[in-house]
């Protein structure tokens, strides 16, 4: 379909005859979220692309949900605006998949989720009904905010169309440093100091344990900025005017004074930047050490330290090739895993378990940015409680009462 009319056509149709649907975004999922099964129809958005407004005084942006992250980012940049969600698959994602999964990235700690930038939506029912909140207002408490029905819901309440999205000021500039501490306390004790001393104001605060930043800095790979025995390491961006800097790199000096940090590289210019950002986000090229099959969990920072000791060796215990590095989005929760693919299902069974089962008891949730899919349905009683699953089922069961729209997806049983 080309518009929300030819959606709503399709999506009447295939109510009245109760087929299956499952909508399409950029197949940029790590869940599994779009797989079809015989007989279903995928409902491409691939050809609902376009950017129809934008408002620079406002900064609002109208779009079409096939567009890419890529596209909006460069349309914002262009009137010298700012999108602040950012994912390594920018290219791909598309505005619709990056509001089905709430999707998270790069720079949650000051921004927020996607759902944050959504200001109002356009999505369709199952039966064909549009139901359009596409109002550009930061400020709208009229009743039930309906748009927030569609956002991380994956697709299975309605199919997103249109959007209305938040926009912000360009960052004048950037103070970014990888810098090297004793442990995730640690790290978290910078983030606080950094986060006072610059109101706020601290973008991005990535988390690299040790296997992580060896694998990352492995000949052949990208050359390490620090020494690769340092015990924790971490990125941390701070949006600053070049004239804040000097106080960048004093706040840095004071922390190895009190020897909270141990070490540091600080950005002198936008090439050196980027090659500290490689580090953390290539993570693709974990691959190549074996490191292939990606997990996505949030726990709270005071948990931090002692679940990823726990999983680890949880993990090293199940098999001598079960290898598994740690990293993510420190500052806000977000911890990713990749681990070897073993032979084994039930060896598989058992990586999962070391992953998700230690998080019912710290308060976490077995999917910090990534959606719930089809692999993580088995999981949800882990981060969610009977009640609430049960109110998530009688949503959908009001909006999807034949449950034809991404069936099998967050559930592991049919609503009905």
């Amino acid at each position: 379909p080309r518009s929300t009319d030819e959606v709503s056509a399709v999506l009447a149709a295939c109510h009245a005859a109760g087929r299956v649907v499952v909508p399409r975004g950029g197949a940029t999922g790590l869940v599994d979220g779009i797989l079809c099964a015989p007989g279903d129809i995928a409902l491409s958005l691939e050809r609902m692309t376009g950017i129809e407004a934008l408002d620079p005084l406002a900064m609002t942006m109208v779009v079409r949900t096939g567009t890419t992250l890529e596209a909006v980012q460069a349309a914002a940049e262009a009137a010298d605006l700012f999108f602040p969600l950012d994912l390594g698959a920018r290219g791909s994602a598309t505005v619709g998949g990056t509001i089905s999964t709430n999707a998270g990235g790069l720079r949650v700690l000051r921004y927020g989720m996607m759902r944050e930038m959504v200001l109002g939506l356009e999505a369709v029912l199952a039966d064909g009904t549009v139901v359009s909140s596409m109002r550009p207002l930061i400020k709208n408490n009229t009743g039930l905010d309906l748009k927030q029905l569609f956002v991380g819901t994956e697709g299975t309440l309605g199919v997103v169309t249109r959007a209305v999205l938040r926009l912000r000021p360009a960052p004048v500039g950037y103070a970014t440093a990888l810098v090297a501490c004793a442990d995730v306390d640690a790290a978290a004790a910078i983030l606080s100091r950094a986060q006072r001393a610059f109101q706020g104001r601290v973008s991005s605060f990535e988390g690299m344990w040790p296997d992580f930043y060896r694998a990352m800095t492995a000949p052949g790979r990208f050359a390490p900025p620090l020494h690769r025995e340092h015990p924790y390491y971490a990125l941390i961006e701070v949006e600053c005017v070049p004239e804040e800097e000097p106080r960048f790199l004093s706040l840095l000096e004071t922390l190895m004074t009190e020897e909270i940090v141990r070490d540091a590289v600080i950005s002198a210019s936008e090439e050196q930047r980027r090659a500290l950002w490689r580090i953390r986000d290539r993570v693709e090229l974990l691959g190549e050490a074996g490191l292939a099959r990606p997990f996505d969990v949030s726990v709270p920072l005071s948990a931090m330290a002692g679940y990823v000791a726990e999983a680890s060796a949880r993990i090293a215990a199940i098999h001598p090739d079960a290898g598994s590095v740690a990293y993510g989005h420190v500052g806000d929760n977000n911890i990713h895993w990749n681990t070897a693919r073993l032979p084994d299902p039930a060896l598989e069974a058992q990586v999962e378990a070391a992953i998700y089962e230690p998080l019912a008891a710290l308060q976490g949730s077995v999917s910090a940015e990534h959606g719930i899919g089809l692999e993580k349905r088995g999981k949800l009683g882990l981060s969610r409680s009977a009640a609430e699953i049960a109110t998530m089922r009688a949503v959908k069961r009001a909006l999807d009462p034949k449950g034809i729209l991404n069936p099998g997806k967050i559930f592991s049983d049919p609503v009905d």
